[in-house]
C-alpha cells in the first residue's frame, strides 16, 4: 500500500541518526489506525516515539497522504508481542523464550543465539528416572510459527 511505503520513508528519515532504533511494522488498519511499531537494541523511549509521531504526522498532513480520518499510534511492541525480526531475537539473547513450531510443538528455553536460518535455545530435558539436564536445541527459523519472551516475576 502506498501509505505504508511513505510512512516507512518518513520513519527511516527520522531515525536515520539513531542506528540503535528500527522499524518492527507499519500498518494502516481498517479501523483508521495507522500503527507504527518501533524497537531499539537497548529499548526505545517515549520521547523517541513522540519524535517519530510528530515527524510522521506533520508530513502526512502537509502532503495530504491520507484522505480519510485516521489515528496515528507510535509505540514499541508490547512485552507479550511475538518476536518477528532477527534484531529482536538478538536483543533478547539470554532470556527465556517459548517457541511454537509449525508442527504444533512448543519448546521453552534460554535463547542462546539466532541467525537468519536458526534459533538455538538451552532447554531442560527430563528423562524418566533421571535428573533434568540442560541441552542445546537448534530450531530452524522456517519451522518457527511464533516466538515470545517469557516474563519472569521472580
Amino acid at each position: 500500500m502506498q501509505i505504508e511505503k511513505r510512512v516507512k520513508e518518513l520513519v527511516e528519515e527520522k531515525i536515520a541518526d539513531r542506528a540503535d532504533l528500527f522499524i518492527v511494522s507499519i500498518s494502516m488498519l481498517k479501523s483508521g489506525v495507522l500503527s507504527i511499531l518501533l524497537d531499539g537494541d537497548n529499548g526505545i523511549s517515549i520521547d523517541d516515539c513522540v519524535g517519530v509521531s510528530r515527524h510522521v504526522g506533520f508530513h502526512l498532513e502537509e502532503e495530504n497522504v491520507i484522505e480519510n480520518a485516521y489515528r496515528l499510534e507510535v509505540s514499541s511492541p508490547g512485552i507479550d508481542s511475538p518476536l518477528v525480526l532477527l534484531r529482536q531475537y538478538a536483543k533478547n539473547i539470554g532470556r527465556d523464550i517459548r517457541v511454537k513450531l509449525a508442527n504444533g510443538d512448543k519448546r521453552e528455553g534460554k535463547l542462546l543465539s539466532a541467525t537468519t536460518t536458526e534459533v538455538v535455545i538451552e532447554e531442560k530435558v527430563k528423562e524418566k528416572g533421571k535428573k533434568a539436564e540442560l541441552k542445546e536445541a537448534i530450531l530452524p527459523i522456517d519451522q518457527i510459527k511464533e516466538t515470545r519472551v517469557l516474563i519472569s516475576f521472580k
